[in-house]
């Protein structure tokens, strides 16, 4: 008996073997970054230059910032979102060996750190941060169809995910590339309870991005969203909560020393402004930011309570610095 099932448990396994290798032959190897990307970018700026947008604005109302986007009939005389630029803006990010154009939309609450208020910037998050976010996810894809023996191409959007009332915080480091990159340029509103249980926002901000597959789920698919999927998300963000990624008691955003609103883990050998003292970690990672190998949860400790200062009264050392960012003084 025992024989009969060892040969069982043999046939088994070199069955399993015989299927792997067989997926492993099947699978399909990514497509080329920068190959993509040259695709993306240009259904992006088509559908930008071919639709046209409407935006509910009714402040404290629950559809407040809804947006809808039409496609331009042919003859029309709306407006393309391309040709609004107090509306439509870009930046940079570089990712792959590629510098990627991410577009979005600012609808209201967005924060440019030039020369947004102390005020507003304050509310804003840091791409480590967590949020609390209404939001509307879309994908852009083609479709041809044959006119008069002519092949006709069109530009759609289908919706794959919608969450107009927020129950929990998203991490925007365990989001996509492209939420993490575009939440930070925007801040956090104001709120109340009302009698029968329901929350009315007030004053959040309130964008569109528009992400390359790249900055998405690239080859991936996920739930209904087709791999290399360039996606359109239109979002409201209602609040922000901080973090400490690594436990010193500092949290993420106050150790963004160049205050752009980002810290970043980069590639060895790169020059990162948030990284103290050199050391290839950056502060919101490292449990020792100065490299004196005292750790910043301790220097930052008020010697006669044991309580760790408030972030606006760690003391200073002779160089002007706070004493966990500086080797001269613990």
């Amino acid at each position: 008996m025992n024989n009969f099932f060892k040969t069982i448990l043999g046939f088994t396994l070199a069955l399993l073997v015989v299927s792997c290798s067989k997926d492993d032959e099947k699978a399909v190897p990514l497509r080329d970054y920068a190959e993509q990307y040259a695709k993306d970018i240009v259904l992006i700026e088509e559908f930008l230059q071919t639709h046209y947008i409407d935006v509910i604005d009714n402040p404290g109302a629950p559809n407040d910032q809804d947006v809808t986007f039409t496609k331009i009939p042919a003859g029309g005389t709306q407006t393309p979102i391309w040709d609004s630029p107090d509306l439509v803006t870009n930046y940079t990010v570089s990712l792959h060996d590629i510098t990627y154009k991410l577009y979005y939309l600012k609808l209201r609450g967005h924060v440019d750190r030039s020369i947004s208020s102390p005020e507003d910037i304050a509310k804003a998050p840091c791409n480590v941060d967590r949020v609390l976010a209404s939001y509307v996810g879309q994908y852009i894809y083609k479709t041809t169809e044959t006119v008069d023996d002519e092949t006709v191409e069109s530009i759609e959007i289908k919706e794959f995910e919608k969450n107009l009332n927020p129950q929990s915080f998203l991490t925007l480091s365990s989001t996509i590339r492209g939420w993490s990159e575009i939440f930070p340029r925007f801040k956090s509103g104001t709120y109340v309870g009302n009698p029968d249980g329901t929350i009315t926002y007030s004053d959040f901000g309130a964008g569109i991005m528009f992400v390359p597959s790249g900055l998405a789920y690239y080859g991936s698919s996920s739930g209904s969203i087709p791999g290399y999927s360039n996606l359109i998300f239109a979002f409201k963000l209602y609040e922000i909560q901080r973090v400490d990624n690594d436990g010193d008691g500092i949290f993420s955003y106050q150790e963004d020393l160049n205050n752009d609103g980002y810290v970043r883990a980069l590639e060895e050998g790169v020059a990162n402004i948030d990284d103290t003292d050199g050391d290839g970690t950056p502060d919101f990672l490292d449990v020792d930011d100065d490299g004196d190998f005292f750790m910043t949860k301790v220097e930052i400790k008020n010697p006669l309570t044991g309580i760790a200062y408030p972030y606006d009264q760690i003391p200073l050392c002779s160089d002007g610095k706070k004493k966990h960012l500086t080797a001269d003084c613990h």
